[in-house]
This record gives structure tokens, sequence and C-alpha cells, in this order.
């Protein structure tokens, strides 16, 4: 006869016994686990990690498919996959190859059951470890059940989904800032009980939601209300060591006994409160901000279209410069976002992927433990060479939810990024949808609204929309005069009318609309040629009757005698287009401008603006707006020209060209002839009404130091704007916001 212990023993034999059949297929397939692993990941991406016989292993990349793709991701609770990357595109793993020549169908429900060498057969090398990606949607009420036949080492959280769940009292406040934080497992929203909770894991969870950090908060109202609640504890702990940049990157604590109500006594669930960055505090600090000039940034982002991305640039030696992508990852990125104010990085990007900078690199290599304040305290290799922007480093950070895109809308249009504009306004008491008045309205303010409705830059911005049919109950203008600076993240941030609407044209088929687009140009002038270039020609009249005729000479040339002479000052001009797509002129190829002295069409009538100034800004020599005929005369290497002026061509700047204006074409001049000697700025825009949207104006204006003794000129420090640090720029007034009228 058994003793009750033995009788104890077996049942629990039997119950193990269980939980492993249970674990397995029907096909008997053995109980594995798997997890997303790797560098420069976003976390529903990486290389595929196994957990077999008690230690974690990859799987080599022979004969892998989308079907093995699509079979790793729905047992890590991801809806489907979206493609896969062979040849340890996420780097190399450790340990052994656990999978080789995996053959799947698609319709296993774990790796395990696919065809295969079988477990540790293999004749892969660590180079050959596959990475898939997921979609970023989870399966709903996708159960995450951790098999015992593993250990607690290694395992990252896998839930559904995750929230900060707002008392009643904090609902209305924009952003959420704390809360009980729950996860989605099984289809259930659940707590986490706080007795193993740390500030590294609110850390993490603050930085997923767009914070750069957490803070304290009182305890007391929370253990009353978590009191009066009934309680669904998740039946883990977790464990992060703060760096991380999603929940999912955490390892899984150990299991917590759920006993109902008594389940986590004497603790509570788990409550986040999170500091938000300046651009996204409440109102009521508005003060603080006015009453307190901000630092010079020592590091920030250019050419992303949403707030919290762009290309990484940072200070030094009062000189603006890029970031090589050398080693850039995660980690770095999130020290960027979090010291701009942002939370924890969504994607550390490389190969110039927000476009190419200009000036210095002046990072590479760069290596941060995630808990620097800035990425200037990381640590970089301060001799490497030979990185070009082509490998400039940029970022994608999480932002805090604003709920912008609620109070905007697109309609009638063919595709969601285009269509006339509506906004929801206070009228009577109540929200209504109306439009937008389009006096006055431009590339800036649809900069805003793409930008409002994460649908990246504008494409155009149109004033008359009537062959796009939009909702007939909001064809009542709700908004006019709107005036954008291109920074605001909303258009009711913008100089507006308020509620005293004044829209002479009316709405109606006058209303305002926009189109969007992923990506834009960016055209830079380049300052070495400029300065290079410069000199001085002593011209008769007689020579410039055509140029006289397109208005490239100062007005007391109407009455000069042809005999006389003009003082030009001659330069060339060299634009490139660093950006992420072709710079195209608005005009169609019908209403472009045949110029004689040019003896080509110009398809922008005003593409440049050259200036001599005095040193506080104003104009001594009237210059003139130079038209253009935009082609690619070079191209970087292994990049084919698309864009000539001759036959009527078409005409634009490629990606990675750049079109020459040469000093000794006709109107590549300002006339100086009644110019005093004496010290002088010489400027040059691009662009300067905001034709064609591009993804940044700031580095549209060139200015240069000028002195001229009466007969020779010297022509020294040119630079582009907002490539010096604010210091050095205050001695070029209207550099560093190029606040140049586009009306």
């Amino acid at each position: 006869m058994l003793s009750p212990v033995s009788i104890h023993g077996l049942l629990t034999t039997l119950l193990w016994m269980c939980v492993l059949c249970n674990a397995q297929s029907d096909s008997g397939s053995p109980v594995i686990q798997l997890r997303l692993a790797g560098e420069k990941r976003k976390h529903y991406e990486g290389r595929v990690e196994v957990f077999y016989n008690g230690e974690w292993g990859t799987v080599c990349d022979d004969d892998f498919s989308i079907y093995a793709a699509q079979v790793v991701c729905r047992e890590l609770g991801y809806l489907d996959a979206e493609s896969w990357a062979p040849s340890a595109k996420y780097g190399r793993g450790e340990g052994r190859i656990w999978l080789d020549n995996v053959h799947c169908t698609g319709a296993e429900k774990s790796l395990a059951q696919c065809e295969s060498n079988g477990f540790g057969v293999s004749d892969c090398k660590h180079s050959e470890d596959v990475g898939v990606v997921c979609t970023q949607k989870r399966i709903p009420g996708f159960k995450f059940i951790k098999n015992h036949a593993n250990s607690d080492e290694g395992m990252t959280v896998q839930v559904e989904d995750v929230r900060i769940r707002a008392t009643y009292s904090h609902r209305k406040r924009i952003p959420i800032t704390e809360g009980f934080l729950e996860v989605k497992d099984g289809g259930k929203w659940r707590q986490i009980c706080n007795e193993e909770w740390t500030e590294m894991n609110s850390r993490v969870i603050c930085g997923m939601y767009g914070f750069p950090g957490e803070k304290r908060f009182n305890t007391r109202p929370y253990k009353l209300l978590a009191k009066r609640r009934k309680k669904n504890y998740w039946g883990f702990s977790v464990n992060c060591t703060g760096n991380e940049a999603d929940l999912s990157d955490c390892k899984l604590g150990h299991e917590i006994e759920l006993k109902g109500n008594d389940t986590c006594e004497p603790g509570m669930p788990v409550v986040i409160s999170c500091v938000p960055g300046r651009a996204f505090a409440p109102s009521v600090s508005m003060g603080f901000r006015k009453a307190y000039r901000v630092e010079q940034p020592l590091v920030r982002l250019k050419g992303g279209a949403m707030i919290g991305e762009g290309r990484v640039e940072v200070l030094k030696n009062g000189e603006w410069g890029t970031v090589c992508d050398d080693n850039w990852n995660i980690q770095a990125a999130t020290v960027v976002c979090r010291e701009l104010g942002f939370g924890s990085a969504k994607e550390a990007l490389t190969g110039a992927r927000m476009g190419q900078g200009i000036g210095p690199v002046h990072m590479n290599e760069v290596l941060c433990s995630g808990f620097e304040k800035s990425l200037t305290d990381c640590y970089f290799n301060r001799d490497a060479l030979g990185c070009s922007h082509e490998e400039d480093a940029a970022v994608r950070c999480n932002v805090p939810a604003m709920g912008f895109h609620k109070r905007l809308r697109l309609n009638g249009g063919r595709n969601p990024y285009e269509g006339r504009v509506e906004v929801l306004a206070e009228r009577n008491g109540s929200l209504v949808w109306g439009t937008v008045c389009s006096d006055s309205w431009g590339t800036m303010e649809a900069m805003v609204v793409c930008r409002q409705l994460g649908l990246g830059f504008a494409s155009h911005a149109f004033q008359e929309t009537w062959y796009w049919q939009g909702d007939a109950s909001a064809d009542a203008v709700v908004m006019s005069g709107v005036r954008c600076s291109g920074t605001e993240l909303t258009l009711d941030q913008c100089l507006h009318h308020g509620k005293h609407v004044l829209c002479p044209k009316g709405g109606g088929r006058f209303a305002a609309g926009v189109s969007c687009t992923q990506t834009a140009p960016d055209l830079v002038l380049s300052s070495q040629v400029v300065e290079q270039t410069t000199y001085l020609e002593d011209r008769p009249m007689y020579a410039l009757q055509c140029a006289q005729e397109e208005h490239c000479l100062s007005s007391s040339a109407d009455k000069a005698d042809s005999t006389s002479y003009r003082r030009l000052l001659r330069f060339s001009s060299q634009i490139h287009n660093n950006g992420q797509s072709d710079f195209r002129p608005r005009a169609a190829h019908h209403s472009w401008v045949w110029h004689e002295c040019h003896r080509h069409y110009h398809s922008m009538e005003v593409f440049t603006h050259y200036d001599l100034m005095s040193l506080n800004g104003t104009k001594v020599a009237e210059g003139h707006k130079a038209s253009f005929c935009l082609e690619d005369t070079h191209c970087d290497e292994g990049i084919q020209k698309r864009y000539e002026c001759a036959n009527f061509g078409a005409q634009g700047i490629t990606v990675g060209c750049w079109d020459t204006y040469r000093h000794d074409i006709d109107c590549q001049w300002i006339d100086i002839t009644d110019v005093k000697p004496g010290d002088y700025i010489f400027q040059i825009v691009i662009n300067p009404n905001y034709e064609v949207a591009e993804s940044d104006y700031t580095n549209n204006i060139m200015r240069c130091r000028s002195r001229y003794d009466g007969h020779r000129i010297w022509t020294y420090n040119c630079h582009i704007g907002g490539t010096l640090s604010s210091d050095t720029e205050e001695t070029f007034p209207g550099l560093l916001t190029n606040q140049l009228s586009h009306r």
C-alpha cells in the first residue's frame, strides 16, 4: 500500500507529465520557446532564437521561407509575418544552431512541428542566422504560456498589449502621464504586482509611451482605489535593466502565485508616473517656458516629417555635424530621444534614411550604455575616418499620444494622402466639422496638416478643391487667416482669426486642400563654390540688353547710357539635392516661360533671391529674383541624370545630383554699380517662396561676409543657415530662422 507521501509524489509526476503533454503538439514534437533578439531592431523583428533542452540557440537560413516566418511570428503572438532576413542581418547569435533546412507549410502551431534536419543537426555557421519581421498587430486573445521545460533565464515579456490606465480624475488630461499599468494577455487586461517592481521597469514603460523619464507620485489615493477595485493580476513579475526600448525586450521574472483577491498581498497593482518632455507638457508649464530661455542644445534632429524623428546632428566647436552609422543601435538612439524630451527609440536608422547632412561628421562608432544624459557623453571613436554623409545616422522616437489626428481630416481625395482639409471646431457650444479658408494657404500650412495627421511631408497646397467631393455637412468655413511657420504640431497652433472667421472668397470650391508624401527633396547650396567663384566684372550696357529686359539689373540702369558700364558681382551657384525624393517644379510644362538670355525654358519664375545687405540686414543692392531651368548638371557616382533643359526636356534635380549655374551665365550676378565701399552681407536664398515642399528650409539660405573697397571685393565666411551655433549666427541676422515673407 502506498503512503500519502508516495501518492502525492505520484500525482505530482503525473501532473508534470500532463503539462509537458499539453505543451507538446499532437504530432509529439518537442517543447520549445522562441524569442527575437539582435541589434538595430524594433521589438517585432529580430534574430530567431529557440530555447530547447535547457539552452538558447539560433536557426539557420537554409531553405527558410515566409511560411516559416509566419509560424515563428504567430507562435510569438503576432498576427502574421511581413518578411524574413538571411545572413545574420540582426547580428550573429551564440551557442547551438538548433534548426537547419526548416520546411514549414505555414499551418503549423509551432516551429518544432516543421520538417527539419532535427534539433542540433546543422552544417551552418552563425553568419547564416535567420531573422524575421512580424506585423506589429498582436493576435487578439493571445495567451502567453511559459513552458515549464525551460529555465527562467532569457525569456522576454510577451503580451498582447500594454496601457497606462488613468484614474477618473486624470482621464481628461492630455497626454496621460500617470495611472495603473495593465497588460493584455489572453484577451483580458491584467495588473502587475508591485512587490518586485523597480524604477528601471517604470523607466522602460515611460519610454514606450513617449516620456523621457519616470517620477515619484502620491501612492495613497492609488492604495485606496486598489482596495475598492476587483483585481486581476498577471501571473509574472518583470525584470528590466532600464535601457530597453520596449517592455517586450525586458526579461520575464518568476511566476506569481494567483490566489484571487489575496494575490500580491500586502502589495498593490503597479502605478506608473512619467515626466513629459517640454513640447508635450500640459499648458500650466507655459509660464515656465516663457520665463526661461532654453539653453543651446547639443543634439538636434533634422530632415524628419514627424516630431521625434530625423537625422541626428551634434554641435561641436560651434558647428553642427552628423553622426556616422557604424555600430549605431537602439541604445544610442534612445539616448538621443530621451535627451530631446521624447521617449525611447522606436528605430535606429542607418544609411542616411532621413536625408544627407552637410558639414563635418562629428561622431563615429558611438557606444552608449543607454543611461547617458546626452549622446555627447557616450564613447565614440575620435580617430575613425572615412565616413561620408551617405552613412548619416537617424532616429524615430516614441512620442506621447496627443490625439492631434482626431481634430483634423482629409476628405474627398483619391487616396488617404490627399483631400480637402476639414477641422473640428467649437460652434455654439458643440463640436462641428468645417473647412479652412484658402486665402494665404500655402506649403507651410500644408506641412503642418500632413504632420498633424502623421502623413509625412506636404506635397502640394491647394487653394481650390472643387474637384474633391468633401462632406456636405462640413462645407461651412470654420477657420480663416491661417499662417504657419512650419514648426507647429497642429493647425490650431498657427496664427489664425479665431472665432471671427473672415473669408471673402467663401468656402466651397475655395476650401483649402493638401496632398501629402512620405519623402521630400532637400536643396542645399554649396557655400564653398560661391566663396571660390565670386568676382567683379564691369560690363557695357550694350552687352546687357537681354539681361535688362529680364530685370536682372538695378533700376538705375533704365536711365543709363548704352556706352556706360555696370559693375556686376558674379558667382556660380551649385545646388545639391540631399533629400529623399527628386525636386520637381510645381508648374506644368505648358506654363513654363521661354528665356531669350539663357535660350531655354524656366520652370520656376522665382527660384532664388540674390541680395547684398548692410551688416544690420538692410538691402543696399536691389538684387533680383532669379528664375531657373532645373537640370542635373552632375551626379554622385552611380546615380543616373534624369533631367535636362535642352529640347523642352523634363526639369528637376535628382536625389544625389546638383544643378550648376555658372558665373558666366547672364543674370548670375548682383548689380552693385550704385553700392558704396564698405562691409556687407551677401545672401542667396533658394526656393524663397516655399513653392516646392522640402524636408528642411533652414538650409536654403546662404550668407557670406563681403568687403568692397570700390575696386575689388573679398567674400569670406560663407555658410548655410543652421550650420553654426546660435551664438555664432547672431552675427548674421535672420539666418537662424530664415524668416522670409513667403506671401
